[in-house]
C-alpha cells in the first residue's frame, strides 16, 4: 500500500508515521508533506498514492484548498483536533478521520474501512469526497471569544473586535480595534488553529492580522510586503518572503 501524509507539524508527521509503519508494516509512505502549496505541487508531478493521511489545517491554510487547485484522484482519511461532533459528516462513503492524538486502535479501524470500500479493487468515488468535504465546510466551527483577565476580573473580547495577535518577549497579546492591548495565556501557534482563515492571516510568527486590520501595503526589501496597519503597532507587520505568495491570494479571494 503507497501512502501520502500530508501534515505541518514536524513530531506529528514522525508519531503518525511510525504508528502506520506497526499497523502496516508493508506500507510505503511515498512522502511527507506540510503544505497546501506543497501538496498541490506533488499531486500535479506524481501518480495518486493508495491512500492519504491529511491534516485539515496545514502551514498555509486549510487542507480543503488542496482540492481546490488540484484533482485528489485517492480517498483520504482526514487528521484533526476538532472535536468529534462536528465531524460526523466524515463517517460516510469513502472518507474517515483519526482525532488527535490518533492511537493504535483508532488507526486501525480506519484501515479496516479503507480495506472495506478499495480492497476489491473498487473504483475510488472522488465526487463523494467533495460532497463530505464541502459538508464540512459548511458546519466549520471557529473560536467566537475569548476571556481576558483583568486585574481580578474577566472580560470577554469578541473576535470581530480583534486588529491583530502578536508575541513579544515570550508573552502573546491582542490589540483590539479601539487600541486596547490585552495579555493572553496562549501562544500564536495555538490561536492560528482556532480563527476563521477567511478573516485572519499569519504574516510571521510573530503576528497574525486580520483583513480589516490593513490601512496599506508596501513593497519591502528582500521581497518581502511591509504592512501599515490600524491600530498602529509597535510591532512592524512584516510579510515573510515565503508567505507573500499565499498572503496575495488571501487578499485576492
Amino acid at each position: 500500500m503507497k501512502l501520502l501524509i500530508i501534515e505541518d507539524e514536524y513530531h506529528a508527521q514522525k508519531y503518525l508515521s511510525n504508528l502506520i509503519k506497526q499497523v502496516i508494516p508493508t506500507a510505503q509512505i511515498l512522502d511527507m508533506l506540510d503544505s497546501v502549496e506543497d501538496a498541490v505541487d506533488w499531486f500535479k508531478n506524481n501518480a495518486a498514492p493508495d491512500l492519504i493521511f491529511m491534516d485539515i489545517q496545514l502551514a498555509d491554510g486549510l487542507s480543503f484548498n488542496i482540492f481546490k487547485k488540484v484533482e485528489v484522484n485517492a480517498p483520504v482519511i482526514f487528521t484533526t483536533a476538532f472535536d468529534q461532533y462536528t465531524l460526523q459528516a466524515f463517517k460516510v462513503n469513502s472518507v474517515d478521520y483519526l482525532l488527535k492524538p490518533i492511537d493504535e486502535i483508532d488507526l486501525k479501524k480506519a484501515i479496516n474501512k479503507y480495506d472495506q470500500l478499495y480492497g476489491n479493487n473498487q473504483s475510488f468515488n472522488r465526487e463523494s469526497l467533495l460532497k463530505v468535504i464541502n459538508s464540512f465546510q459548511q458546519k466549520e466551527h471557529f473560536r467566537q471569544r475569548f476571556l481576558i483577565k483583568q486585574g481580578k476580573d474577566f472580560i470577554y473580547l469578541p473576535v470581530e473586535q480583534i486588529a491583530y495577535l502578536y508575541s513579544s518577549d515570550g508573552m502573546t497579546f491582542i490589540m483590539d480595534k479601539s487600541k486596547k492591548r490585552h495579555l493572553l495565556d496562549s501562544t500564536l501557534d495555538s490561536i492560528e488553529k482556532e480563527l476563521n482563515p477567511k478573516n485572519f492571516y499569519r504574516i510571521s510568527r510573530k503576528q497574525i492580522i486580520h483583513i480589516q486590520s490593513v490601512a496599506k501595503i508596501f513593497s519591502y526589501f528582500n521581497h518581502r510586503l511591509k504592512l501599515e496597519l490600524k491600530p498602529e503597532s509597535k510591532v512592524e507587520a512584516i510579510v515573510s518572503r515565503e508567505r507573500v505568495k499565499e498572503f496575495k491570494a488571501w487578499l485576492d479571494q
